[in-house]
């Protein structure tokens, strides 16, 4: 809990609106974002390298609603996006082109030339084939790419399975012994620009000596590659910074130290820093809001089961993640141990495991740190629409994303005239 998120007049409220009452407007499952955690977050990690000439890309892959992005567009940030679809939210926001960094393994010939038509400040390069393939659109558009190529440092972050890239064996970046090589072949072809190190390690990560390591390699690699004739001038740390997910870690701590590695590092390497964080500016600025349906208690286990599902947060189900639960209006109850899950027919649809709840049927529960990787990784299974997404701003509101209706999630679909008596419509 902080500031913006916390219990006032026996309610839970964002910022200076109570939850029931957005609820009682919106309908649940919804997703509500204090806009000014948003800003104060941001505000913290930009000031910790305000001394350094660095950019703060913010992640879209985090969060990627329009009100949250022309949010910190006009804080300053800049973007780091994996898909064309991205870019054009980023755009759409009003983050301008030369803030914009473009990553991913898999860019399509199509996305790198839009990339380029908009002349973003840098695509992040993940292969040898990519390398040449955006020679090749370059040469043919008649511009030159600003490139940077991404590094597998072969650390381990010590975070989930699922949330690493930086280890060899993942299919991101190139072998860091291998960047000479590429450095030297980039110089070889027309029309692209190869002055910069990118790397990305994973992600929720709370072990910084896994920073310090990957660092440390890329300095070296920095050294040997200027030795080498080759101009490095900046470095894209990616993101990664672990935040608290009512787990007691000390985020503003964790800030600290991870800025200390990198100034210790980089600070007088003569480099233009980029810094990607996602998670940690948007994180513990959303909560996820769901109402208990039914209580179901059963010989092996007491089920409380709510109307949000892993189709609206995935997290706990894809990642093992923890989210607090709390609920909205405290009860004077008794607490129950206690699974939560949703309506979805898969038996891993859970948001929470072995809780200790005191809750009925009808109230409503707040799971924490949900303003990152929730909405963004939603989906629409078991024709369950997409929910809302809500944006608080002091004692106003705003529905930043309505609900969808099943009518609209029906009408994505076609049925061809065969089947609906047409010509040939006889079975």
């Amino acid at each position: 809990m902080n500031e913006d998120i916390r219990y006032c007049d026996g309610a839970l409220q964002v910022e200076g609106v109570n939850l029931a009452d957005i609820a009682a407007r919106v309908g649940t499952p919804f997703y509500a974002y204090s806009a000014a955690a948003i800003q104060r977050r941001y505000k913290a990690f930009h000031d910790a390298f305000a001394d350094l000439d660095a950019l703060i890309c913010f992640a879209l892959k985090a969060n990627g609603n329009q009100a949250v992005l022309t949010l910190l567009a006009q804080a300053g940030a800049g973007a780091d996006v994996v898909s064309e679809g991205e870019l054009r939210r980023a755009l759409a926001a009003g983050i301008a082109p030369e803030k914009i960094v473009f990553s991913g393994v898999g860019k399509s010939a199509e996305e790198v030339a839009f990339a380029l038509e908009k002349g973003i400040l840098c695509l992040n390069v993940e292969s040898l084939s990519e390398l040449h393939m955006i020679s090749e659109i370059a040469t043919r558009m008649g511009v030159t790419a600003r490139l940077s190529v991404r590094i597998n440092p072969d650390v381990d972050p010590k975070t989930h399975v699922k949330l690493t890239t930086g280890k060899s064996g993942t299919k991101f970046g190139i072998a860091w012994d291998e960047a000479l090589d590429f450095f030297a072949t980039a110089a070889q072809l027309p029309n692209v620009s190869l002055t910069g190190i990118d790397t990305h390690i994973g992600s929720q990560i709370t072990n910084l000596p896994a920073f310090d390591a990957a660092f440390g390699r890329l300095v070296e690699l920095v050294q040997t590659l200027r030795a080498a004739g080759h101009v490095v001038d900046h470095m894209d740390l990616g993101g990664g910074l672990g935040v608290a997910y009512g787990d007691g870690v000390d985020e503003a701590a964790l800030l600290a130290e991870y800025a200390e590695i990198v100034h210790r590092h980089f600070a007088g390497l003569g480099c233009r820093m980029l810094l990607e964080p996602g998670r940690f500016i948007t994180a513990n600025a959303g909560v996820f809001v769901t109402k208990v349906l039914h209580m179901k208690p059963t010989a092996q286990k007491h089920y409380v089961v709510v109307d949000g599902a892993m189709n609206d947060l995935i997290r706990p189900t894809m990642y093992d993640a923890l989210h607090e639960v709390l609920p909205v209006i405290p009860s004077d109850g008794a607490p129950v141990l206690s699974d939560i899950v949703g309506p979805v027919c898969e038996p891993g649809d859970f948001l929470a495991k072995d809780r200790a709840l005191a809750c009925g049927q009808g109230d409503l529960l707040a799971l924490m740190g949900a303003g990152a990787y929730g909405a963004v990784l939603s989906g629409t299974y078991n024709a369950r629409p997409l929910v809302a997404e809500v944006m608080v701003h002091g004692a106003d509101w705003d529905v930043v994303r309505p609900r969808q209706s099943i009518e609209a999630l029906i009408a994505q679909d076609t049925v061809p005239a065969w089947l609906n008596g047409g010509e040939d419509g006889s079975l």
